[in-house]
This record gives structure tokens, C-alpha cells and sequence, in this order.
């Protein structure tokens, strides 16, 4: 049964493409409560960016796909087209890595900002669009520019106002800092928690960057070879991580005040997506790996999935 303080539900959520035997997803088992910012964080190809565009069922058509992804209670997986158009366009909004590449280069943004609520056949209320581009800090003439005028961080204000017009229940942001400079990046993240308790939105916030998790969420998961190997707030996991993953990126996380010598590193590489894998995924690059862990896929107890769980950090 669905939890009405749960904006997003992702239950049981399991996804392959062809040709390849390992999941993409594999029981996947992600909440997000109304005005709670979750972190989902992991190296690239693990399954962030899946697992967060499953909220608006943006998946690869030939791909096989199981369990329930609920946004406002709804299962956005067997919804009617027209319905899910609609929730798209109000319900549940997408903040995307690019901003470059989700608008047209040939048309104004002032189009590009008031497209989903024209799909929904409405209107922004009087004032609503000045009111947000005042909020991201953004001049009234943006909306007479195009997208080569503006800058990667006016760009990404743009796309975040975009996003909250409808005033939606669910805000989606795909590592929306990436290609921006340390000082915009920090202006963004700011503006997003801001704007989120304002608006009393739950967030899903996808990045690989581990501090920045710690500091914009209230709860994290942590993600490796699309498996949920840890989950808890975010104050806890950071000071205590007890998955080996978890530990192996926060030791590999660059820090100002850390001794000389160089960064460590996790060994190895992720496994590749097109072979199989036996037991736990991370097993071939973990230090406290024994026979059990390549032979038996550990089952999440407690928030972590991991046969050793209990090994102090």
C-alpha cells in the first residue's frame, strides 16, 4: 500500500536490456518524503540516473522493467499516456545534468519555461514567472534570450525555474552541477534547498559528489552496480559508513586538510554491464571480501547490503 507522506515510492524496481544478463536494476527500494531532500549518490554507471528518470518513466523503450514506481501515489508505470503526460508536466519535474542539451537552441527561453504548463492545457497564475526568475536570480529579459546567450549557471537557474512553475511535488535533479564552476555549483545547491523548502517539494538529488551529498540531504542512498548497498541520514552514513563502498569513497574523496601523499583509490574497475556477476558486485574490489561474498548476493538488513555489515568502519 502506497504511504501518502511518500512523494516518491520505488519498490522492488528491476530492469535488463537485451543482450545483457546482469540487471540494470536490481531491486531497487527508493522513498522520498514531502519536503525531504534524498541524496542518491555512487560512481557513473551505476544506476543513478536510471533510477531517478523511472519517476517520470523516462526508461529505454525495449527494456524489461518490474516492480512499482509510485509519484503521489500513482504508479507511474502502468499509467494511461495522456495521465502520465500530465504528471509530468505537473506533478513531477526533471532538473537535467545539460542544460544545453534539454532546450532548443532555436527557440526563446521564455517558450522553453512555460512549455510544461501550456502541455497541461494551463497557465502559470499572475506573477508566477516573475516571481521565480526574481527567486533564481535571474533579469526578466532572459525570457526574450536564447539558450547561446546565457551562461552554463543562468542556463541551469533557467531550467530550475522551469521546473518549479507548476509547483510540483516532486523535484528530480540529475547531478544538476556538474559542468558548473566550484562557486556556481555551491550558488546552485544553495538555491535548491532553498527553493525546496520553500515550496515544501520532496527532492531526489543524483550527483557522485559525496560531500556535496552530505550537506544539501536529510537522508542518502548509496548505489554500486544498480544495487542499493547502503541507505541512512545523511550525518550518520557520512560519519559511520558501515558498507565498504561507502568507506572506499569517502576515504578517496579529496580533502584540504588530509596528509600529503597521494588520494587513495578504490582498486579495480566496476564490473562491466554486459557480464554477469556472481555474489556481490563489489567483491573483486573489496578488502574484507571472503567466499560467502562471491558466492551469495547479500540481502539488505538494517540499511546495508553487505554479509559484513556489522565491521566497524
Amino acid at each position: 500500500m502506497s504511504n501518502t507522506s511518500h512523494v516518491l515510492e520505488i519498490s522492488g524496481l528491476h530492469l535488463t536490456l537485451p543482450g545483457r544478463p546482469r540487471p540494470v536494476l536490481a531491486g531497487i527500494d527508493v522513498t522520498v518524503g514531502a519536503g525531504e531532500t534524498v541524496a542518491l549518490v555512487g560512481e557513473s554507471g551505476s544506476g543513478k540516473t536510471l533510477t531517478s528518470r523511472s519517476a517520470l518513466a523516462l526508461l529505454p523503450p525495449d527494456a524489461e522493467v518490474s516492480g512499482t514506481v509510485r509519484v503521489a501515489g500513482e504508479d507511474v508505470l502502468t499509467m494511461a499516456p495522456d495521465r502520465l503526460r500530465t504528471v509530468r508536466a505537473t506533478t513531477a519535474s526533471m532538473i537535467f545534468q545539460d542544460p544545453r542539451a534539454a532546450m532548443d537552441p532555436l527557440r526563446r527561453l521564455g517558450d522553453f519555461l512555460t512549455e510544461g504548463v501550456r502541455y497541461a492545457s494551463a497557465k502559470a497564475p499572475d506573477g508566477r514567472l516573475a516571481e521565480l526568475l526574481d527567486a533564481v536570480g535571474l533579469p526578466a529579459r532572459v525570457l526574450r534570450q536564447y539558450p547561446h546567450e546565457l551562461s552554463g549557471g543562468m542556463l541551469q537557474r533557467v531550467m530550475i525555474a522551469a521546473a518549479l512553475l507548476p509547483r510540483p511535488r516532486l523535484l528530480l535533479a540529475d547531478e544538476p552541477t556538474t559542468a558548473l564552476d566550484t562557486i556556481t555549483q555551491a550558488e546552485i545547491t544553495t538555491l535548491l534547498a532553498r527553493l525546496r523548502a520553500e515550496h515544501g517539494c520532496g527532492l531526489l538529488f543524483v550527483t557522485h559528489d559525496l560531500e556535496l551529498a552530505a550537506a544539501i540531504s536529510d537522508r542518502v542512498y548509496v548505489m554500486y552496480a544498480g544495487r542499493i548497498v547502503e541507505t541512512g541520514p545523511a550525518a550518520a552514513l557520512f560519519e559511520h559508513p558501515r558498507h565498504p563502498y561507502t568507506a572506499a569513497l569517502l576515504a578517496a574523496t579529496p580533502r584540504l586538510d588530509a596528509p600529503p601523499g597521494p588520494l587513495a583509490a578504490i582498486p579495480g574497475r566496476p564490473p562491466d554491464p554486459r557480464t554477469a556477476v556472481g555474489g556481490c558486485a563489489f567483491a573483486p574490489r573489496c578488502a574484507h571480501a571472503t567466499d560467502l561474498c562471491t558466492a551469495e548476493v547479500p540481502a539488505p538488513r538494517s540499511g546495508v547490503a553487505c554479509h559484513h555489515g556489522e565491521r566497524p568502519s
